[in-house]
Protein backbone atom coordinates (compact mmCIF):
# COMPACT_ATOMS: atom_id res chain seq x y z
CA UNK A 1 0.00 0.00 0.00
CA UNK A 2 2.97 2.35 0.53
CA UNK A 3 3.61 2.38 -3.23
CA UNK A 4 -0.09 2.97 -3.94
CA UNK A 5 0.13 6.08 -1.78
CA UNK A 6 3.31 7.18 -3.53
CA UNK A 7 1.71 6.71 -6.96
CA UNK A 8 -1.25 8.91 -5.98
CA UNK A 9 1.10 11.58 -4.67
CA UNK A 10 2.97 11.42 -7.97
CA UNK A 11 -0.31 11.75 -9.90
CA UNK A 12 -1.60 15.00 -8.31
CA UNK A 13 -0.10 18.48 -8.56
CA UNK A 14 -2.22 19.95 -5.75
CA UNK A 15 -1.91 18.13 -2.44
CA UNK A 16 -3.40 19.02 0.95
CA UNK A 17 -2.38 17.28 4.16
CA UNK A 18 -4.79 17.50 7.10
CA UNK A 19 -5.11 15.94 10.56
CA UNK A 20 -7.43 15.89 13.54
CA UNK A 21 -8.81 18.85 15.46
CA UNK A 22 -7.05 19.62 18.73
CA UNK A 23 -3.51 19.36 17.41
CA UNK A 24 -0.88 17.24 19.14
CA UNK A 25 2.77 16.60 18.18
CA UNK A 26 2.21 13.32 16.31
CA UNK A 27 -0.59 14.77 14.18
CA UNK A 28 1.29 17.99 13.48
CA UNK A 29 4.70 16.42 12.86
CA UNK A 30 3.33 13.71 10.57
CA UNK A 31 1.60 16.24 8.31
CA UNK A 32 4.53 18.70 8.30
CA UNK A 33 7.08 15.95 7.62
CA UNK A 34 4.99 14.46 4.81
CA UNK A 35 4.43 17.89 3.27
CA UNK A 36 8.13 18.72 3.33
CA UNK A 37 9.08 15.31 1.95
CA UNK A 38 6.66 15.61 -0.97
CA UNK A 39 7.86 19.16 -1.67
CA UNK A 40 11.49 18.00 -1.56
CA UNK A 41 10.74 15.11 -3.92
CA UNK A 42 8.49 17.06 -6.30
CA UNK A 43 9.52 20.76 -6.19
CA UNK A 44 6.88 21.79 -8.75
CA UNK A 45 3.89 20.47 -6.81
CA UNK A 46 1.66 22.64 -4.60
CA UNK A 47 1.71 20.99 -1.18
CA UNK A 48 -0.09 22.40 1.87
CA UNK A 49 -0.32 21.31 5.51
CA UNK A 50 -3.60 22.68 6.85
CA UNK A 51 -5.41 22.95 10.17
CA UNK A 52 -5.62 25.17 13.23
CA UNK A 53 -2.26 25.71 14.89
CA UNK A 54 -1.22 25.97 18.53
CA UNK A 55 1.25 28.38 20.12
CA UNK A 56 2.42 25.43 22.25
CA UNK A 57 3.85 23.75 19.14
CA UNK A 58 4.77 26.81 17.07
CA UNK A 59 8.44 25.80 17.02
CA UNK A 60 7.70 22.68 14.98
CA UNK A 61 6.98 24.54 11.73
CA UNK A 62 4.44 26.64 9.89
CA UNK A 63 1.03 25.58 8.65
CA UNK A 64 -0.50 26.75 5.38
CA UNK A 65 -3.75 28.50 4.54
CA UNK A 66 -6.42 26.35 2.97
CA UNK A 67 -7.34 27.58 -0.49
CA UNK A 68 -9.74 25.30 -2.32
CA UNK A 69 -8.23 23.94 -5.55
CA UNK A 70 -9.68 21.80 -8.33
CA UNK A 71 -8.27 18.34 -9.01
CA UNK A 72 -6.54 18.01 -5.66
CA UNK A 73 -5.48 15.17 -3.36
CA UNK A 74 -6.26 15.09 0.36
CA UNK A 75 -4.09 13.10 2.78
CA UNK A 76 -5.48 12.86 6.31
CA UNK A 77 -2.98 11.96 9.04
CA UNK A 78 -3.65 10.57 12.51
CA UNK A 79 -7.46 10.79 12.29
CA UNK A 80 -9.80 7.78 12.57
CA UNK A 81 -13.16 9.45 11.82
CA UNK A 82 -14.42 12.02 9.36
CA UNK A 83 -15.96 14.45 11.86
CA UNK A 84 -12.56 15.03 13.50
CA UNK A 85 -10.75 16.20 10.35
CA UNK A 86 -9.62 19.80 10.89
CA UNK A 87 -10.72 22.36 8.24
CA UNK A 88 -10.91 19.99 5.25
CA UNK A 89 -14.00 18.27 3.84
CA UNK A 90 -13.19 14.99 2.11
CA UNK A 91 -15.89 15.49 -0.52
CA UNK A 92 -14.14 18.64 -1.79
CA UNK A 93 -11.19 16.61 -3.10
CA UNK A 94 -10.72 14.41 -6.16
CA UNK A 95 -9.09 11.64 -4.15
CA UNK A 96 -8.36 11.03 -0.49
CA UNK A 97 -5.92 8.97 1.58
CA UNK A 98 -5.94 8.19 5.30
CA UNK A 99 -2.72 7.37 7.18
CA UNK A 100 -3.47 6.49 10.79
CA UNK A 101 -2.50 4.38 13.80
CA UNK A 102 -5.80 4.58 15.71
CA UNK A 103 -8.23 1.63 15.83
CA UNK A 104 -10.64 1.67 12.90
CA UNK A 105 -13.83 3.68 13.43
CA UNK A 106 -15.09 4.39 9.91
CA UNK A 107 -13.97 4.41 6.30
CA UNK A 108 -14.06 7.89 4.78
CA UNK A 109 -11.09 7.95 2.37
CA UNK A 110 -10.44 6.16 -0.93
CA UNK A 111 -7.21 4.59 0.35
CA UNK A 112 -6.90 3.85 4.06
CA UNK A 113 -3.59 2.81 5.58
CA UNK A 114 -4.28 1.87 9.20
CA UNK A 115 -1.57 0.33 11.37
CA UNK A 116 -3.17 0.36 14.80
CA UNK A 117 -0.36 -1.55 16.48
CA UNK A 118 2.17 1.12 15.52
CA UNK A 119 3.44 3.68 18.04
CA UNK A 120 2.46 6.75 16.04
CA UNK A 121 1.47 8.08 12.65
CA UNK A 122 5.00 9.48 12.41
CA UNK A 123 6.35 5.92 12.57
CA UNK A 124 4.10 4.98 9.64
CA UNK A 125 5.39 7.99 7.68
CA UNK A 126 8.94 6.82 8.49
CA UNK A 127 8.12 3.48 6.84
CA UNK A 128 6.55 5.14 3.79
CA UNK A 129 9.57 7.38 3.20
CA UNK A 130 11.97 4.49 3.71
CA UNK A 131 10.11 2.11 1.37
CA UNK A 132 9.28 4.54 -1.47
CA UNK A 133 11.06 7.22 -3.48
CA UNK A 134 9.93 10.05 -1.21
CA UNK A 135 12.96 12.02 -0.06
CA UNK A 136 14.04 12.90 3.46
CA UNK A 137 16.49 15.27 5.15
CA UNK A 138 17.53 16.05 8.73
CA UNK A 139 14.67 18.49 9.35
CA UNK A 140 12.07 15.95 8.21
CA UNK A 141 13.80 13.25 10.25
CA UNK A 142 13.64 15.44 13.35
CA UNK A 143 9.90 16.08 12.89
CA UNK A 144 9.18 12.36 12.58
CA UNK A 145 11.24 11.61 15.67
CA UNK A 146 9.43 14.30 17.68
CA UNK A 147 6.00 12.93 16.79
CA UNK A 148 7.02 9.36 17.57
CA UNK A 149 8.64 10.27 20.90
CA UNK A 150 5.59 12.29 21.96
CA UNK A 151 2.97 9.67 21.12
CA UNK A 152 4.98 6.83 22.68
CA UNK A 153 5.79 8.95 25.76
CA UNK A 154 9.53 8.54 25.11
CA UNK A 155 9.26 4.87 24.05
CA UNK A 156 7.47 3.83 27.25
CA UNK A 157 4.43 2.21 25.61
CA UNK A 158 4.18 -1.38 24.34
CA UNK A 159 3.38 -0.05 20.86
CA UNK A 160 7.14 0.49 20.51
CA UNK A 161 8.68 -2.61 18.96
CA UNK A 162 12.05 -3.67 17.63
CA UNK A 163 10.93 -2.18 14.29
CA UNK A 164 10.36 1.17 16.00
CA UNK A 165 13.90 1.26 17.33
CA UNK A 166 15.32 0.04 14.01
CA UNK A 167 13.56 2.88 12.19
CA UNK A 168 14.79 5.46 14.68
CA UNK A 169 18.32 4.10 14.33
CA UNK A 170 18.05 4.25 10.53
CA UNK A 171 16.90 7.87 10.51
CA UNK A 172 19.49 8.98 13.05
CA UNK A 173 22.20 7.35 10.95
CA UNK A 174 21.09 8.66 7.55
CA UNK A 175 19.48 12.00 8.51
CA UNK A 176 21.06 13.06 11.84
CA UNK A 177 19.77 15.96 13.95
CA UNK A 178 20.42 17.47 17.39
CA UNK A 179 18.64 15.26 19.94
CA UNK A 180 19.03 17.69 22.84
CA UNK A 181 17.45 20.61 20.97
CA UNK A 182 14.68 18.30 19.77
CA UNK A 183 13.69 17.50 23.34
CA UNK A 184 13.66 21.23 24.13
CA UNK A 185 10.98 21.65 21.45
CA UNK A 186 8.85 18.98 23.09
CA UNK A 187 9.35 19.57 26.80
CA UNK A 188 10.42 23.16 27.42
CA UNK A 189 7.33 24.84 28.85
CA UNK A 190 6.25 28.02 30.63
CA UNK A 191 6.03 28.32 34.40
CA UNK A 192 2.23 28.61 34.11
CA UNK A 193 2.04 24.99 32.89
CA UNK A 194 4.29 23.80 35.71
CA UNK A 195 1.93 25.47 38.19
CA UNK A 196 -1.04 23.85 36.44
CA UNK A 197 0.60 20.44 36.87
CA UNK A 198 1.05 21.20 40.56
CA UNK A 199 -2.60 22.20 40.86
CA UNK A 200 -3.71 18.92 39.25
CA UNK A 201 -1.44 16.89 41.54
CA UNK A 202 -2.78 18.58 44.66
CA UNK A 203 -6.46 18.48 43.71
CA UNK A 204 -6.92 15.19 41.84
CA UNK A 205 -9.80 13.13 43.24
CA UNK A 206 -8.99 9.41 43.57
CA UNK A 207 -11.79 6.85 43.98
CA UNK A 208 -11.64 3.51 45.79
CA UNK A 209 -11.39 1.84 42.36
CA UNK A 210 -8.16 3.75 41.54
CA UNK A 211 -9.71 6.29 39.19
CA UNK A 212 -8.07 9.71 39.39
CA UNK A 213 -9.80 12.74 37.90
CA UNK A 214 -9.98 16.50 38.13
CA UNK A 215 -12.33 19.16 36.76
CA UNK A 216 -10.55 22.31 35.61
CA UNK A 217 -12.89 25.25 35.14
CA UNK A 218 -12.45 28.12 32.73
CA UNK A 219 -11.91 30.43 35.73
CA UNK A 220 -9.03 28.24 36.91
CA UNK A 221 -7.48 28.25 33.43
CA UNK A 222 -7.61 32.05 33.41
CA UNK A 223 -6.20 32.25 36.93
CA UNK A 224 -3.24 30.04 36.00
CA UNK A 225 -2.72 31.69 32.60
CA UNK A 226 -3.06 28.52 30.48
CA UNK A 227 -5.32 27.53 27.59
CA UNK A 228 -7.87 24.71 27.28
CA UNK A 229 -5.36 22.40 25.58
CA UNK A 230 -2.79 22.56 28.39
CA UNK A 231 -4.30 19.97 30.81
CA UNK A 232 -4.69 17.40 28.05
CA UNK A 233 -1.15 18.03 26.80
CA UNK A 234 0.30 17.05 30.18
CA UNK A 235 -1.89 13.99 30.80
CA UNK A 236 1.04 11.59 30.33
CA UNK A 237 2.89 13.29 33.21
CA UNK A 238 0.69 11.33 35.64
CA UNK A 239 1.50 7.84 34.32
CA UNK A 240 3.13 6.43 37.43
CA UNK A 241 0.95 7.17 40.45
CA UNK A 242 0.77 3.92 42.44
CA UNK A 243 -2.79 4.49 43.66
CA UNK A 244 -4.17 5.38 40.22
CA UNK A 245 -4.83 3.04 37.28
CA UNK A 246 -6.99 5.33 35.12
CA UNK A 247 -6.72 9.11 35.20
CA UNK A 248 -8.71 11.87 33.53
CA UNK A 249 -8.51 15.63 33.07
CA UNK A 250 -11.89 17.30 32.51
CA UNK A 251 -11.29 20.76 31.09
CA UNK A 252 -13.98 23.36 30.51
CA UNK A 253 -13.85 24.76 26.96
CA UNK A 254 -16.06 27.80 27.38
CA UNK A 255 -15.58 29.05 23.82
CA UNK A 256 -16.95 25.82 22.31
CA UNK A 257 -19.45 25.19 25.16
CA UNK A 258 -18.07 21.76 26.00
CA UNK A 259 -15.80 19.82 28.36
CA UNK A 260 -12.69 18.06 27.07
CA UNK A 261 -11.81 14.74 28.68
CA UNK A 262 -8.32 13.31 28.23
CA UNK A 263 -8.20 9.72 29.51
CA UNK A 264 -5.22 7.44 30.13
CA UNK A 265 -4.96 3.93 31.57
CA UNK A 266 -2.29 1.67 32.98
CA UNK A 267 -4.46 -1.45 32.88
CA UNK A 268 -8.13 -1.45 31.81
CA UNK A 269 -9.01 -0.93 28.14
CA UNK A 270 -10.76 2.45 28.07
CA UNK A 271 -11.61 3.25 24.45
CA UNK A 272 -14.92 1.36 24.68
CA UNK A 273 -16.14 3.78 27.35
CA UNK A 274 -14.90 6.71 25.26
CA UNK A 275 -16.74 5.45 22.18
CA UNK A 276 -19.93 4.97 24.21
CA UNK A 277 -19.82 8.71 24.95
CA UNK A 278 -19.07 9.73 21.32
CA UNK A 279 -15.30 9.89 21.77
CA UNK A 280 -12.61 7.38 20.95
CA UNK A 281 -8.92 6.63 20.75
CA UNK A 282 -6.54 3.84 21.68
CA UNK A 283 -6.96 1.06 24.24
CA UNK A 284 -5.06 3.00 26.89
CA UNK A 285 -5.28 6.58 25.61
CA UNK A 286 -8.61 8.09 24.63
CA UNK A 287 -10.62 11.30 24.68
CA UNK A 288 -14.19 12.56 24.84
CA UNK A 289 -15.84 15.93 24.27
CA UNK A 290 -18.90 16.29 26.49
CA UNK A 291 -21.61 18.94 26.06
CA UNK A 292 -21.92 19.52 29.82
CA UNK A 293 -20.26 18.75 33.13
CA UNK A 294 -23.10 16.33 33.93
CA UNK A 295 -22.33 14.42 30.72
CA UNK A 296 -18.63 14.42 31.58
CA UNK A 297 -19.35 12.96 35.01
CA UNK A 298 -21.29 10.11 33.36
CA UNK A 299 -18.02 9.20 31.61
CA UNK A 300 -16.28 9.28 35.00
CA UNK A 301 -18.97 7.01 36.47
CA UNK A 302 -18.61 4.48 33.64
CA UNK A 303 -14.83 4.49 34.00
CA UNK A 304 -15.14 3.88 37.74
CA UNK A 305 -17.48 0.94 37.08
CA UNK A 306 -15.02 -0.42 34.50
CA UNK A 307 -12.25 -0.20 37.07
CA UNK A 308 -14.39 -1.94 39.68
CA UNK A 309 -14.88 -4.90 37.33
CA UNK A 310 -11.20 -4.87 36.39
CA UNK A 311 -10.03 -4.97 40.01
CA UNK A 312 -12.55 -7.70 40.84
CA UNK A 313 -11.23 -9.87 38.00
CA UNK A 314 -7.66 -9.26 39.13
CA UNK A 315 -8.56 -10.25 42.71
CA UNK A 316 -10.33 -13.43 41.58
CA UNK A 317 -7.33 -14.42 39.45
CA UNK A 318 -4.99 -14.08 42.44
CA UNK A 319 -7.30 -16.33 44.49
CA UNK A 320 -7.21 -19.19 41.99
Amino acid sequence: MYNDIYNKIEQFDNIFIARHIGVDPDALCSQLALRDSIQLTFPNKNVFAIGMGSTRFSGFGRLDKYIKMADSLLIVCDTPDNNRVDLAKVEDFSFSIKIDHHPFIEKFCDIELIEDNTSSTCEIIMKILKETNLLCNSNISQLLYLGLVSDSNRFLFNSCTNETFSLVSYYLEHYPFDLSKSYDLLYLRPLSEVRLEGYISLNMIVTDNKLGYIVISNDKLLELGVDTASPGNMINNFNYIKEVLVWVTITEDKKNKQYRLSIRSRGPVINGVAEKHHGGGHKYASGVKSPSLDAAMKVINDLDLLLGDFLKEEYEETCI
